[in-house]
Protein backbone atom coordinates (compact mmCIF):
# COMPACT_ATOMS: atom_id res chain seq x y z
CA UNK A 1 0.00 0.00 0.00
CA UNK A 2 1.42 3.42 -1.00
CA UNK A 3 0.40 6.86 -0.26
CA UNK A 4 0.41 10.61 -1.20
CA UNK A 5 -0.57 13.81 0.28
CA UNK A 6 -1.15 17.02 -1.15
CA UNK A 7 -3.06 20.28 0.73
CA UNK A 8 -6.52 18.73 0.79
CA UNK A 9 -6.71 15.02 1.03
CA UNK A 10 -4.73 11.47 1.33
CA UNK A 11 -4.90 8.98 -1.35
CA UNK A 12 -4.14 5.48 -0.20
CA UNK A 13 -4.06 2.95 -2.92
CA UNK A 14 -5.10 -0.51 -2.46
CA UNK A 15 -5.82 -3.73 -4.71
CA UNK A 16 -8.98 -3.06 -6.06
CA UNK A 17 -9.70 -0.34 -4.27
CA UNK A 18 -8.70 3.35 -3.97
CA UNK A 19 -9.11 5.34 -0.83
CA UNK A 20 -9.59 9.34 -0.32
CA UNK A 21 -8.92 10.02 3.13
CA UNK A 22 -9.68 13.82 4.06
CA UNK A 23 -8.67 15.58 7.02
CA UNK A 24 -11.50 15.84 10.05
CA UNK A 25 -12.61 19.12 9.47
CA UNK A 26 -14.04 18.00 5.45
CA UNK A 27 -15.49 14.65 6.52
CA UNK A 28 -17.63 15.48 9.36
CA UNK A 29 -20.68 15.56 7.31
CA UNK A 30 -19.58 12.56 5.20
CA UNK A 31 -21.81 8.78 5.61
CA UNK A 32 -19.49 6.72 8.05
CA UNK A 33 -17.94 4.04 6.16
CA UNK A 34 -16.60 0.48 6.94
CA UNK A 35 -14.23 -1.91 5.38
CA UNK A 36 -15.72 -5.80 5.15
CA UNK A 37 -14.35 -8.72 3.53
CA UNK A 38 -12.61 -6.55 1.23
CA UNK A 39 -15.78 -4.24 0.08
CA UNK A 40 -16.42 -0.63 0.67
CA UNK A 41 -20.06 -0.82 2.32
CA UNK A 42 -21.69 2.52 3.61
CA UNK A 43 -24.08 2.34 6.53
CA UNK A 44 -27.77 3.32 6.45
CA UNK A 45 -29.34 5.74 8.44
CA UNK A 46 -31.78 3.96 10.78
CA UNK A 47 -34.18 6.41 8.80
CA UNK A 48 -33.70 5.86 5.24
CA UNK A 49 -35.53 2.98 3.25
CA UNK A 50 -33.87 -0.32 2.13
CA UNK A 51 -33.18 -0.18 -1.49
CA UNK A 52 -35.65 -2.34 -3.47
CA UNK A 53 -34.51 -5.44 -4.74
CA UNK A 54 -35.90 -8.30 -7.35
CA UNK A 55 -36.68 -10.33 -4.29
CA UNK A 56 -38.49 -8.06 -2.64
CA UNK A 57 -40.25 -6.65 -5.64
CA UNK A 58 -41.41 -11.07 -6.29
CA UNK A 59 -39.53 -10.84 -9.26
CA UNK A 60 -37.04 -13.10 -10.94
CA UNK A 61 -34.65 -12.25 -13.24
CA UNK A 62 -32.76 -14.35 -15.77
CA UNK A 63 -29.23 -14.17 -15.60
CA UNK A 64 -29.02 -12.70 -19.20
CA UNK A 65 -28.45 -9.16 -19.24
CA UNK A 66 -31.28 -8.79 -22.49
CA UNK A 67 -33.58 -11.55 -20.97
CA UNK A 68 -33.70 -9.40 -17.45
CA UNK A 69 -33.72 -6.00 -18.92
CA UNK A 70 -37.35 -7.57 -20.64
CA UNK A 71 -38.44 -8.88 -17.97
CA UNK A 72 -38.40 -5.35 -16.36
CA UNK A 73 -39.68 -3.40 -18.89
CA UNK A 74 -42.10 -6.01 -19.02
CA UNK A 75 -42.93 -5.53 -15.08
CA UNK A 76 -43.13 -1.75 -15.24
CA UNK A 77 -45.42 -1.74 -17.72
CA UNK A 78 -47.80 -3.83 -15.41
CA UNK A 79 -47.07 -1.46 -12.85
CA UNK A 80 -48.11 1.33 -15.32
CA UNK A 81 -51.15 -0.27 -16.61
CA UNK A 82 -52.06 -0.99 -12.78
CA UNK A 83 -51.32 2.54 -12.01
CA UNK A 84 -53.60 3.89 -14.77
CA UNK A 85 -56.39 1.87 -13.64
CA UNK A 86 -56.34 2.69 -9.88
CA UNK A 87 -55.93 6.18 -11.36
CA UNK A 88 -59.04 5.96 -13.03
CA UNK A 89 -60.93 4.39 -10.49
CA UNK A 90 -60.11 7.68 -8.27
CA UNK A 91 -60.97 10.06 -10.75
CA UNK A 92 -64.54 8.23 -10.93
CA UNK A 93 -65.08 8.26 -7.34
CA UNK A 94 -63.93 11.71 -7.33
CA UNK A 95 -66.28 12.61 -9.77
CA UNK A 96 -68.86 10.67 -8.27
CA UNK A 97 -68.74 12.08 -5.10
CA UNK A 98 -68.86 15.54 -6.26
CA UNK A 99 -71.73 14.73 -7.99
CA UNK A 100 -73.57 13.66 -4.99
CA UNK A 101 -72.58 16.60 -3.08
CA UNK A 102 -73.93 18.73 -5.53
CA UNK A 103 -77.07 16.72 -5.20
CA UNK A 104 -77.28 16.47 -1.84
CA UNK A 105 -77.34 20.62 -2.12
CA UNK A 106 -79.85 20.90 -4.16
CA UNK A 107 -82.53 18.55 -2.28
CA UNK A 108 -81.08 20.47 0.84
CA UNK A 109 -82.20 23.41 -1.01
CA UNK A 110 -85.62 21.86 -2.63
CA UNK A 111 -86.41 20.57 1.06
CA UNK A 112 -85.87 24.37 2.81
CA UNK A 113 -87.78 25.78 -0.74
CA UNK A 114 -90.80 23.18 -0.36
CA UNK A 115 -91.04 23.79 3.79
CA UNK A 116 -91.22 27.89 3.40
CA UNK A 117 -93.94 27.42 0.85
CA UNK A 118 -96.02 24.97 3.08
CA UNK A 119 -95.61 28.17 5.52
CA UNK A 120 -95.82 31.00 3.41
CA UNK A 121 -98.98 29.01 1.91
CA UNK A 122 -100.51 28.31 5.54
CA UNK A 123 -100.08 32.25 5.80
CA UNK A 124 -102.52 33.09 3.04
CA UNK A 125 -106.27 32.99 4.97
CA UNK A 126 -104.78 35.10 7.46
CA UNK A 127 -103.44 37.45 4.92
CA UNK A 128 -106.57 37.38 3.16
CA UNK A 129 -108.37 38.16 6.89
CA UNK A 130 -106.07 41.22 7.09
CA UNK A 131 -106.93 42.55 3.96
CA UNK A 132 -110.89 42.32 4.24
CA UNK A 133 -110.37 44.34 7.50
CA UNK A 134 -108.01 47.04 6.29
CA UNK A 135 -110.75 47.38 3.62
CA UNK A 136 -113.23 48.78 6.54
CA UNK A 137 -113.86 52.18 6.46
CA UNK A 138 -113.34 53.16 10.28
CA UNK A 139 -116.05 55.34 11.71
CA UNK A 140 -114.49 56.02 15.23
CA UNK A 141 -110.81 57.10 16.72
CA UNK A 142 -110.85 54.23 18.30
CA UNK A 143 -111.55 51.91 15.50
CA UNK A 144 -109.20 54.32 13.59
CA UNK A 145 -106.60 53.24 15.82
CA UNK A 146 -106.76 49.76 16.27
CA UNK A 147 -107.22 49.52 12.38
CA UNK A 148 -103.72 51.55 12.63
CA UNK A 149 -102.56 48.55 14.89
CA UNK A 150 -103.62 46.03 12.28
CA UNK A 151 -102.00 47.80 9.45
CA UNK A 152 -98.76 47.48 11.52
CA UNK A 153 -99.13 43.95 12.26
CA UNK A 154 -99.78 43.30 8.80
CA UNK A 155 -96.69 45.25 7.65
CA UNK A 156 -94.87 43.16 9.54
CA UNK A 157 -96.21 40.32 8.80
CA UNK A 158 -95.79 41.16 5.07
CA UNK A 159 -91.82 41.58 5.88
CA UNK A 160 -91.41 38.84 7.21
CA UNK A 161 -92.71 36.76 4.40
CA UNK A 162 -91.28 39.09 1.71
CA UNK A 163 -87.89 37.74 2.99
CA UNK A 164 -89.41 34.52 2.05
CA UNK A 165 -89.83 35.79 -1.14
CA UNK A 166 -93.53 36.21 -1.02
CA UNK A 167 -94.92 39.45 -3.22
CA UNK A 168 -98.23 40.13 -4.05
CA UNK A 169 -99.28 40.52 -7.67
CA UNK A 170 -100.53 44.19 -8.66
CA UNK A 171 -103.62 43.55 -10.11
CA UNK A 172 -105.39 46.81 -10.22
CA UNK A 173 -105.96 47.82 -13.66
CA UNK A 174 -103.56 45.61 -15.01
CA UNK A 175 -104.04 43.70 -18.57
CA UNK A 176 -105.69 40.58 -18.15
CA UNK A 177 -103.19 37.83 -18.11
CA UNK A 178 -104.22 33.87 -17.04
CA UNK A 179 -101.27 33.21 -15.47
CA UNK A 180 -101.60 36.06 -12.79
CA UNK A 181 -105.26 36.21 -12.85
CA UNK A 182 -108.18 34.51 -12.60
CA UNK A 183 -111.18 36.02 -13.73
CA UNK A 184 -114.73 35.28 -11.96
CA UNK A 185 -116.57 38.03 -13.65
CA UNK A 186 -116.63 40.09 -17.22
CA UNK A 187 -118.15 42.45 -19.14
CA UNK A 188 -117.28 43.56 -22.47
CA UNK A 189 -115.37 42.13 -25.39
CA UNK A 190 -112.01 42.95 -26.38
CA UNK A 191 -108.63 43.76 -24.57
CA UNK A 192 -109.78 43.07 -21.09
CA UNK A 193 -108.33 44.65 -18.14
CA UNK A 194 -108.91 43.96 -14.24
CA UNK A 195 -111.74 46.50 -12.93
CA UNK A 196 -111.54 45.21 -9.60
CA UNK A 197 -109.46 42.71 -7.24
CA UNK A 198 -111.69 40.53 -5.47
CA UNK A 199 -108.89 38.30 -3.56
CA UNK A 200 -105.37 39.32 -3.53
CA UNK A 201 -102.60 37.20 -5.58
CA UNK A 202 -99.37 36.66 -5.16
CA UNK A 203 -95.55 35.20 -6.44
CA UNK A 204 -93.02 33.39 -3.84
CA UNK A 205 -89.81 34.33 -6.09
CA UNK A 206 -90.58 34.18 -9.80
CA UNK A 207 -93.29 31.40 -8.95
CA UNK A 208 -97.25 32.32 -9.16
CA UNK A 209 -98.35 30.84 -5.65
CA UNK A 210 -102.06 31.68 -5.87
CA UNK A 211 -103.55 33.95 -8.26
CA UNK A 212 -105.23 37.09 -8.10
CA UNK A 213 -109.32 36.64 -8.04
CA UNK A 214 -110.57 39.41 -10.24
CA UNK A 215 -113.46 41.37 -12.36
CA UNK A 216 -112.25 41.95 -15.49
CA UNK A 217 -114.12 45.05 -17.92
CA UNK A 218 -113.25 45.84 -21.58
CA UNK A 219 -110.09 48.24 -21.96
Amino acid sequence: MKGTMNEHLFTFHVPHFTFHAMRDEQMEDLPEVELVEGEVTERVGEGDPPSPTPESLGVELPEDRDEAIGVLTAHLADARSDAETHLDDLRRVAAEFDNFRKRSMRDRELMISSAGERVVRAMLPVLDSFDAALAIEPSTETEKKMLGGMRSTHDQLMDVLGKEGLTPIEAAGARFDPELHEAVMSSGDGDLVVAQVLRRGYLLGNRVLRAALVALESE
